[in-house]
C-alpha cells in the first residue's frame, strides 16, 4: 500500500503536472459535450485527482434542461446509493469506538430483526423456514442480510416490499424498520450477494446507538469534520437553484422520470440513498479514504481500518446480479476490484467504487493515487455513461 501524503485543500494542479495528459483530459470532456449535443444527457461535472491535487473539475451540458441552465461545478445532485459508503464509514467510526462489533446480530441493536424467516418459493406456493444464522452487522454492510430492493426483480419478497412502498419518505427510519423487519428474507443470511436495503437497515441501526438521527449524526461526525458544506438528505431553500435536474423524459424511451425531491425534507433519511452533494463534497470524503482515514489534519477512521473496508469481504459467496462486474469483490459500502483482467473496466487491483442511480459514479485507485467522480441526473443511461467516465478517465494516466 503506497504512502498517502495528506494534502490541505485538493487545489488544482495541471494535469501534466500529475502524470496525467492534458490533451487525454480535454478528450474527456469532448467526449462528455458529445453525449450533451445528441440528447443522451442534459449535462455533466467530472472531476479527476491525483497525489492530493485536483487535475480535472469541469462541467458540460444544463443543469436544468427545462430552464435552460447551464451546468456548474458547484451545482448538487441526488447521489442516491454514492450515500452507501458514507454511512457504511460512520458505521464503522462507531466499531472503531467499541460501540458496535461486526459480527453481532442485526438483533442486538434492532430487536424487530429476531426469528427471521426465509422465503421459499414452490410449485405449491411460498413456504417460509426459520433461518439458519441470524444476520450480522457485517452483513449489512456487505449486502449478505437475505435482503433485497422491491426494484430488482418479480420475487415473492420484491413483491411485498413494493406493495408496502417500502421505500417511502413519509417513514420515519424507525417506522422504516418496524415494517422491513418482519417481512421474509430472499437468501439465507451469509450465503449471498445481493444488492438490498441493508444500508437503510444499517442507517437506523446508527441511530439506535448513537441517539441521534442520521442525518444529525453524519452531520457532526463526517460532514462537518471534513468540510461537506453542501451534503445533506435535503437541499436548503437559498441553494434550490443549484440542484441539477434530468430531462422530463427518458431520451432512450420518452418515458417520464421521476427522481426525489430534495428541497423537501423527508422523514426518512435513507442511509443507502438518501443524501444530495456535490463533486467537491464528494471529493473530500474520496480523498480522506485515499489517505486512509484522514484529511486535513481530521482523522475519522484508522489506516488500518480503511484497508480491512476496502478489501474483498465475499470470499466464495457467489453473486448472481451484473451489478458486481467479473473481477470483482464486495467491501464494506464498495465494489472491490480483485483481479486486473476480466472486467470491461480498467482499474488496478484494489480500486473501490460504486455509483448512484440517477447517474453518479465515483472509483478510487489507491496504487494510482487516483480518483475520479461523475455526477449527472440521467438515471436510464448511467451503466453506458459510467463506463464512458472510466474508461476515458484511466486514459489519461501517462506515467
Amino acid at each position: 500500500m503506497p504512502n498517502h501524503t495528506p494534502v490541505a485543500s485538493l487545489s488544482p494542479n495541471e494535469p501534466d503536472n500529475l502524470g496525467l495528459s492534458s490533451l487525454r483530459t480535454q478528450r474527456l470532456m469532448d467526449v462528455l459535450q458529445r453525449e450533451v449535443d445528441r440528447g443522451y444527457i442534459p449535462g455533466a461535472v467530472v472531476m479527476l485527482a491525483r497525489h492530493g491535487s485536483v487535475a480535472l473539475h469541469a462541467a458540460v451540458g444544463q443543469s436544468d434542461p427545462a430552464a435552460c441552465v447551464p451546468m456548474r461545478t458547484s451545482d448538487i445532485f441526488r447521489i442516491y446509493s454514492m450515500t452507501k459508503p458514507v454511512v457504511s464509514v460512520a458505521a464503522m467510526m462507531l466499531v472503531e469506538q467499541g460501540r458496535v462489533m461486526l459480527n453481532e446480530p442485526v438483533a442486538t441493536y434492532l430487536p424487530e430483526f429476531a426469528n427471521q424467516q426465509l422465503a421459499v418459493e414452490t410449485p405449491q406456493g411460498v413456504e417460509l423456514h426459520p433461518v439458519s444464522q441470524s444476520a450480522t452487522v457485517q452483513d449489512l454492510l456487505r449486502h449478505t442480510a437475505g435482503l433485497t430492493y422491491e426494484f430488482m426483480g418479480t420475487a415473492h419478497v420484491q413483491r411485498l416490499y413494493a406493495k408496502a412502498q417500502i421505500g417511502s419518505r413519509a417513514r420515519s427510519n424507525a417506522e422504516f424498520s418496524q415494517t422491513l423487519a418482519p417481512m421474509p428474507l430472499l437468501h439465507a443470511p451469509g450465503t449471498q450477494w445481493a444488492y438490498s436495503r441493508a444500508t437503510d437497515v444499517l442507517g437506523r441501526l446508527v441511530e439506535v446507538i448513537t441517539g441521534q438521527s442520521l442525518g444529525v449524526h453524519l452531520k457532526q461526525t463526517v460532514f462537518d469534520p471534513l468540510g461537506m458544506v453542501d451534503t445533506g438528505f435535503s437541499v436548503p431553500e437559498e441553494d434550490h437553484h443549484r440542484i441539477a435536474e434530468p430531462f422530463a423524459h427518458d431520451p432512450d424511451g420518452g418515458i417520464p422520470l421521476r427522481v426525489l425531491n430534495p428541497r423537501e425534507v423527508p422523514a426518512m433519511e435513507a442511509g443507502g440513498g438518501g443524501l444530495m452533494s456535490t463533486t467537491s463534497d464528494y471529493a473530500r470524503f474520496l480523498q480522506c479514504l485515499l489517505n486512509r482515514g484522514e484529511l486535513d489534519g481530521t482523522r475519522l477512521l484508522g489506516s488500518h481500518t480503511v484497508d480491512f473496508m476496502t478489501a474483498d469481504h465475499l470470499g466464495d459467496i457467489p453473486s448472481k446480479e451484473d451489478l458486481l462486474p467479473p473481477g470483482h469483490g464486495f467491501g464494506l459500502g464498495f465494489a472491490v476490484r480483485t483481479q486486473l483482467g476480466v472486467s470491461t473496466m480498467p482499474g488496478s487491483v484494489g480500486t473501490y467504487h460504486w455509483g448512484g442511480i440517477a447517474g453518479t459514479t465515483f472509483f478510487v485507485d489507491p496504487v494510482e493515487d487516483f480518483f475520479g467522480i461523475l455526477m449527472t441526473q440521467a438515471p436510464n443511461q448511467r451503466d453506458p455513461i459510467r463506463n464512458l467516465f472510466r474508461n476515458l478517465a484511466y486514459a489519461t494516466l501517462v506515467d
